[in-house]
């Protein structure tokens, strides 16, 4: 199986230096997706709800300090299968586009994130853990719903970037 670090690091070959919030963001998404996608983690490390959005804390621990992460100690993009790359690659397809600070909002939005918090403040510290459970009900729901708005179809109101492509 591959970590969290493999994941991270396929995303920064495929996207180059990347924000720390929007890698995590991006890890994060392609965990969820491929929960639902393939009834499997893509990687075992924990996920935990705190103030600026799921953060996967192993991850963190890489790049603590970097605003922008060029590279990850010790992940292996070609550690991930053919598969696992595909899942990777839909979610950089629908969420790559957005900055950190949107994938964050995004998240913000999500009852995974919210549901962890248990009602925290939004800036509140929490290590609140992110269940596959909880990522499996909430992103089944949405890929199983008939009228589902899509990712791109998203109206970003405030924002002066487009929407992200459809998932």
């Amino acid at each position: 199986m591959a970590t969290a670090h493999d994941v991270a690091a396929y995303i920064l070959s495929r996207l180059g230096p990347t924000s720390a919030m929007k890698l995590q963001k991006l890890v994060y998404y392609s965990q969820s997706w491929h929960l639902v996608w393939d009834d499997r983690p893509l990687f075992p490390e924990r996920i935990e709800a705190w103030a600026n959005g799921p953060v996967v804390p192993d991850l963190y621990d890489r790049h603590r300090g970097q605003f922008e992460v060029t590279v990850i100690e010790g992940g292996d993009p070609d550690r991930l299968s053919p598969g696992e790359r595909e899942t990777v690659d839909i979610v950089l397809g629908a969420y790559g586009g957005l900055d950190g600070r949107k994938l964050s909002h995004l998240t913000h939005a999500e009852s995974p994130w919210r549901d962890a918090r248990h009602g925290l403040a939004p800036t509140a510290r929490s290590n609140a853990m992110i269940t596959e459970a909880a990522l499996v009900e909430y992103y089944g729901a949405l890929d199983a719903a008939e009228d589902a708005t899509s990712v791109g179809d998203l109206r970003w109101e405030g924002w002066d970037s487009p929407a992200p492509t459809a998932i």
